[in-house]
């Protein structure tokens, strides 16, 4: 018996052989010399508008498999195909090097993996995979191949599924019946791969690399702990059986959470909103029963462009989630670049300290246009749904009268151009301990607060939390944390405004009771979280303090 240590994708549990998946025969590119460029560009684009089909076809079939967020996946893939920047770099390539497509395309994508994978925001990461993809599929259609790489569509027995790595195609195309889990040597949990094994609801893993396994061997996968044992024995298989029938009636009992009021024995009620990266995310956070988007994440649209997004691309980003999460509402947070999350194009220059460096609404406000260009999609997108804004990284009510100046010239120019538009409510990020200390003065021009406990727990603690060699330092319990956190409740609810917590601590079961004796009014957290996180709402009593 073995046990090897991976990462959770989706939780759950299996047993059953592994079934080891080669990953088919690749096709091995090098650059030809071309005399008649056209004709090789005429060939890529040919092959672009077979690879567009096909993704259709894909679409449609997790659609009909999965539903809106299998379907959204294909649906990603067909606009990073037609991506303007994308097919001017590889003509380009071919135009100057007369070079076959193949080997552009091979080389453009290089080039924007590459770019990816230097980024540390894990969502943006997990890009790189799908640049890999459509690359794949390009070459495969260019190469002669009709039929999608195999990766054993027809299993014949219940297996847990090994490969280094899977594609969203590949998933589409398992015989789910004979599924009990999946298993990846490398892997994001952001990955479209991992999207859709969540939509499926499919126990799976990465990060397990090893050299004990081989075809068929008996194994144990728990998701829940991030482990995978190799040929267990009995007393392991028992308990894990176990675990699996109590975790069956847990999760029934959750499931009867749904629909029902996030509120205390005592009659306490609070907001359980969700937390998201991306446009898809809605359909998650709606199947968990969040009763709202507490954060939606914008960075997404301009890490994976490789160049400014279009007031209309963000129009249509904002939109789709906006009437997705209709009538709830859906608080989006205005652009936070800088930092960790960094991107050629917007220029900025190397800092000694990102973190305490240009970002968030420093980068918007030195900016204007750039700011401009979002504020007036945002305004836009809140005809379909109800919107709020927020804005990360505030240090001073100067700061939001800045705001509002450049946000009235929007709404004049979006009135003088007959363009509909909806007035949100704007509420800003506490995430400083400047903010904390003037959070009186910020709540007379904020209609709400939302605590980012990420960022005012490092800055609070001056422990940069990336850094792992911190960890046994990196306390977000710590007093100070938390006097903050009353301090900020207390100045909100005095000029009644709505406070609520948009960082991991929100999900930090130990402090819900704290929290609700505060007075938080909001918790958002990642949409796997709101069924537990209500159920310890529902069984606590505040009764005992008054």
């Amino acid at each position: 018996m073995y046990t090897c240590q991976g990462k959770i994708i989706q939780p759950g549990l299996a047993i059953g052989p592994i079934k080891i998946l080669s990953s088919g025969s690749g096709i091995s590119v090098s650059p030809v010399a071309i005399e008649d460029v056209e004709a090789e560009i005429g060939r890529f684009r040919n092959a672009r508008f077979t690879a567009t089909d096909e993704l259709r076809t894909l679409s449609e079939k997790a659609l009909a498999d999965v539903g809106k967020s299998g379907s959204a996946i294909f649906e990603a893939y067909m606009l990073l195909l037609a991506d303007e920047e994308y097919i001017v770099a590889v003509e380009k390539n071919i135009l100057a090097n007369h070079v076959n497509a193949e080997y552009a395309i091979d080389e453009t994508s290089r080039e924007l993996e590459a770019v990816f994978s230097a980024i540390d925001d894990e969502y943006i990461r997990a890009r790189a995979v799908d640049m890999r993809d459509i690359s794949s599929r390009l070459i495969r259609i260019l190469s002669g191949q009709k039929n999608e790489p195999g990766y054993a569509k027809d299993l014949t027995q219940p297996v847990i599924l090994y490969a280094d790595e899977l594609s969203p195609v590949d998933i589409l195309q398992l015989n789910r019946n004979m599924l009990l889990g999946l298993v990846t040597r490398s892997g994001s949990t952001n990955s479209h791969a991992a999207i859709l094994a969540r939509s499926l609801e499919i126990p799976a893993l990465f990060g397990i690399e090893t050299d004990r396994l081989s075809d068929m061997i008996p194994a144990a996968l728990d998701a829940y702990l991030g482990t995978l044992t190799i040929d267990p024995d009995r007393e392991t298989l028992r308990m894990l059986e176990q675990k699996k029938q109590s975790l069956a009636h847990q999760n029934r009992l959750l499931q009867e959470l749904k629909g029902q009021p996030s509120v205390t024995k005592d009659g306490h009620f609070i907001s359980l909103y969700a937390n998201i990266s991306g446009q898809n995310g809605a359909e998650n956070a709606l199947s968990n029963d969040a009763e709202g988007i507490g954060l939606l994440r914008t960075e997404f649209l301009y890490l994976e462009s490789a160049d400014y997004p279009s007031e209309e691309t963000q129009f249509q980003a904002y939109k789709k989630v906006a009437e997705t999460m209709a009538p709830r509402k859906v608080i989006i947070r205005t652009l936070d670049i800088g930092a960790d999350k960094q991107t050629g194009y917007f220029k900025l220059k190397k800092e000694e300290n990102p973190a305490l460096g240009l970002r968030g609404i420093r980068v918007c406000l030195t900016r204007p246009q750039l700011f401009k260009t979002q504020l007036r999609a945002l305004y836009r997108a809140g005809v379909y749904g109800q919107i709020a804004i927020m804005f990360p990284m505030i240090t001073s009510v100067e700061e939001l009268v800045s705001i509002k100046k450049i946000a009235a010239e929007v709404r004049l120019e979006l009135s003088e151009e007959k363009i509909p538009y909806q007035e949100p409510e704007m509420g800003i990020m506490i995430e400083t301990p400047a903010a904390v200390m003037i959070s009186d003065l910020l709540a007379g021009e904020a209609d709400f607060f939302s605590i980012g406990s990420n960022d005012l727990t490092q800055y609070t603690l001056a422990i940069d939390r990336q850094n792992e060699s911190l960890d046994a330092f990196y306390d977000p319990h710590h007093e100070a944390l938390l006097r903050m956190l009353r301090l900020v409740t207390e100045n909100a609810h005095k000029a009644n405004i709505r406070v609520g917590i948009c960082g991991e601590l929100a999900a930090d079961q130990s402090l819900t009771e704290t929290f609700l004796r505060m007075g938080i009014d909001e918790l958002s957290v990642s949409p796997s979280q709101i069924l537990p996180l209500r159920r310890k709402i529902r069984e606590t009593d505040l009764s005992h303090y008054n």
